[in-house]
């Protein structure tokens, strides 16, 4: 994991069905983005649509993916790891995604605006 991360990739270890943490660290590890770290995560409830994966960064909107099955869906949250990384705020249509997470988004959170000093 590089020391300089800044943005993650989160994989829900406890997730039953999907791929394991281990195999998609394996599959990903080489195919982030630089800056990117991966990391496992308890339960993210997303319990009804294993494996879950989420996306994280400071003063960016942050992703739940769901329903990561594929070796086609691997490859779409490598793409889309690079289009996140991308993104000054994070913020991407449904439409502008790989298309293999169309229907996988389980969750889009907006990022927190990080306030000046007074």
């Amino acid at each position: 994991m590089p020391d300089t991360a800044d943005h993650f990739l989160l994989i829900c270890e406890t997730c039953k069905g999907g791929p394991s943490v281990g195999s998609m660290r394996d599959m990903l590890a080489n195919r982030l983005p630089k800056g990117f770290a991966i990391r496992a995560i308890d339960c993210m409830a997303g319990c009804d649509r294993p494996a879950t994966v989420g996306f994280q960064a400071n003063n960016k909107a942050q992703y739940l993916f769901g329903d990561i099955q594929t070796a086609q869906d691997i490859d779409a949250l490598a793409q889309f790891a690079e289009q996140y990384r991308q993104s000054p705020d994070g913020w991407t249509n449904a439409t502008d995604r790989p298309r293999p997470l169309l229907t996988k988004t389980l969750s889009r959170m907006p990022r927190i605006a990080q306030e000046a000093p007074s």
